[in-house]
């Protein structure tokens, strides 16, 4: 069973399906409304999870009812929670999310997430050891990113780097990923360049080296030494992208720890994120390792020669 260790953002999501986004001012009806367990890192954690790996969470929660039950609920999937820290006299983070249409919006409130510090992440290093990969996302300091990267490349993870949100990172951060995961949207703000290909160029001159765009129902861009390649995403009645980028993440990160090829890794995790764009939630939509397996398995018989 692969170790994996996730260091990032634990939110409340507080989801309304909506017809359209109000403009500035305005109220429309809409619903339904649920809350749903989120946060990218602690989605990323229980991905990993459900994929079948062993997996160890660093993190933050608030001293508040939102804090207590996002332990539990990792706890609850089997994650370790050991270095999931609790701040006191801070809100729990929450992520405000209007899902129009099969897509979604999204505002954060990081609350205690943005506490999580260096020091923190120090503290916690021996996770790391003997960890096939570790996974960072931007929901936390990117000083903490940064040290987390630097941790876990000297205890010799594989990291990844899951640039969401977008914030300005320094070369160094492009240089520690083993992999970077943008969006479309992401790897344009990165590089100020609208083309993939350019972008992903302009990317690997500041030190990236494996890149992989997500292009939403269309796949994943690959974009390394070789040629570029589409993995192209199977169909699914999607109702609801929330979390679709993590279940991606996870289930790549779980193909290469158990020693699949990087072509292979994206085939999974095409199908992890495609399955769960068919439930709605965040932590709700993330598939099991038999459902990914299965829908794969469908893949490749479509497409013998991929």
């Amino acid at each position: 069973m692969p170790r994996i260790v996730v260091a990032g953002s634990l939110n409340m999501d507080l989801v309304m399906q909506s017809p359209r986004v109000p403009v500035l001012g305005e109220t429309i009806p809409a619903g339904p409304f649920v809350t749903s367990h989120g946060g990218k890192g602690a989605n990323q954690a229980v991905a990993c999870s459900r994929m079948g790996a062993s997996v160890a969470m660093m993190g933050r929660v608030g001293d508040d009812a939102f804090g207590s039950e996002l332990r539990e609920s990792l706890e609850r999937e089997g994650v370790d929670v050991s270095a999931v820290l609790t701040t006191e006299g801070c809100s729990t983070g929450v992520a405000s999310i209007v899902v129009v249409e099969g897509d979604n919006g999204i505002l954060i409130a990081p609350g205690a997430n943005g506490m999580l510090s260096p020091r923190d992440v120090r503290t916690a290093a021996p996770l790391f050891e003997g960890a096939s990969c570790a996974l960072f996302q931007l929901e936390v300091p990117v000083e903490t990113v940064l040290d987390g990267l630097r941790l876990a490349k000297r205890a010799g993870a594989r990291t990844i780097l899951n640039p969401a949100p977008f914030m300005p990172l320094p070369d160094e951060a492009f240089a520690l990923a083993d992999f970077f995961i943008p969006n479309r949207i992401e790897l344009e703000q990165f590089s100020g360049i609208s083309g993939l290909a350019e972008g992903a160029s302009a990317l690997r001159s500041r030190g990236a080296s494996g890149i992989v765009v997500t292009v939403g129902k269309e796949g994943a861009w690959i974009f390394g030494d070789a040629a570029p390649v589409l993995v192209r995403a199977p169909v699914v009645d999607a109702v609801d992208s929330t979390g679709a980028g993590d279940a991606f993440v996870a289930a790549f990160a779980v193909a290469l720890a158990e020693g699949e090829t990087l072509r292979d890794a994206v085939e999974m995790a095409v199908c992890s994120g495609a399955l769960a764009c068919t439930r709605f939630g965040a932590r709700e939509g993330l598939p099991r390792r038999a459902e990914v397996d299965a829908l794969a398995a469908v893949v490749k018989q479509k497409s013998p020669s991929s």
